[in-house]
């Protein structure tokens, strides 16, 4: 079979190569990938930034973002030939730390869990990948391709369960919601929060084209320029562009008793001021900053329903282009107007 491929850390070495067929120990399930969407981070660890190859290998397998079909359920599997299904990124620490031990990798204290296609674990941008049932997500027949949208939105639906968690520490009862960037990540959380029954809002640089399209689409408000003059103050900031000017902004407007959810990693360039400056806007106005990465099962049960309630037409506009895997340096190629570039190794 095919694969498309990195050496780690090592920048220029992406190959779409032979590649052995995976092995019984990665899992009982055996998946025929249909596609596997691109995301910053495999453009990263493309460019050498991060990742790490599986122990005793030199080379990784790229993608975590999957959408394939059953080959073969295996013997202790609930699933059936044919199903479309998307596979669980993360596994718990070896040691384990107390939130792996009771089944919350996500919030893994020590660092040491793992990640297909980041961390020690060959990824899904093959022809065929292995997976453990424990690990699989039957994905509803109705998605179609649009399956593939399945592990960003999970980042979305444990991000907004932080941030409602957080928000009962007293009497909260948050309508409005800014979401700043209007990337992949950014436009799902439009959505999901748009299901909600809350009044949205998204900021971005951009000023015409697709993406205020897409967010009138939902009854949402469209903003450009800066998050301190969009006019009020939300209750829920979710943060998706990891800029430090933004973060700090989002902070000083942020409502009285709100919350700002940090789903972006950036460059940081914050200054020792404007740090002063957020700490003070927090403490004076009783404001919570919580970080959210990755997700739970119970998030990729409920991203399923939520992504699948959403307008097929609208979520189909998210992915701006498809591509071959042969093509994978253009699908790595960051362009002016992507959301989301997806590698289609089949079809659904």
């Amino acid at each position: 079979m095919k694969a498309i491929t990195v050496e780690p850390k090592k920048p220029g070495t992406v190959r779409y190569e032979d590649f052995p067929e995976p092995e019984m120990g990665e899992g009982s399930v055996l998946v025929e990938a249909i596609a596997a969407a691109v995301c910053g981070t495999d453009v990263e660890i493309a460019e050498g930034k991060y990742g790490w190859a599986p122990p005793g290998k030199t080379r990784l397998v790229l993608g975590h973002e999957s959408l394939g079909r059953v080959i073969d359920p295996g013997p202790r599997s609930l699933l059936k030939k044919g199903d479309l299904v998307a596979g669980i990124v993360r596994r718990p620490d070896p040691v384990p730390c107390p939130n792996c031990a009771v089944g919350e990798s996500d919030m893994c204290r020590n660092g040491r869990y793992t990640e297909r296609g980041i961390k020690e674990i060959h990824g899904f941008m093959s022809e065929r990948w292995r997976i453990e049932p424990e690990y699989t997500i039957k994905v509803e027949p109705a998605l179609g391709i649009l399956g593939v949208l399945l592990e960003p939105t999970t980042v979305i639906i444990k991000a907004l369960e932080q941030v409602l968690a957080v928000g009962q520490r007293a009497f909260w009862e948050p309508n409005t919601v800014l979401v700043t960037g209007a990337g992949p990540i950014g436009l799902l959380a439009a959505g999901v929060a748009s299901l909600g029954g809350y009044e949205v809002h998204v900021l971005d640089r951009v000023e015409t084209g697709l993406k205020p399209d897409l967010v009138a689409a939902l009854g949402a408000t469209y903003h450009s320029g800066s998050v301190l003059d969009i006019g009020f103050e939300p209750d829920v900031i979710v943060e998706c562009t990891g800029v430090g000017s933004v973060i700090a902004d989002s902070v000083q407007k942020i409502g009285a008793g709100g919350v700002v959810c940090l789903t972006g990693v950036g460059t940081g360039g914050l200054v020792s001021r404007a740090v002063g400056d957020m700490a003070a806007a927090a403490v004076l106005k009783n404001n919570v900053i919580v970080g959210s990465v990755n997700a739970n099962k119970r998030h990729w049960y409920k991203a399923n329903q939520r992504l699948t309630a959403l307008d097929p037409k609208w979520l189909s506009r998210l992915i701006t282009r498809y591509e071959k895997p042969e093509n994978f340096k253009q699908a790595l190629e960051r362009k002016p107007d992507d959301i989301k570039v997806v590698i289609r190794f089949g079809e659904v």
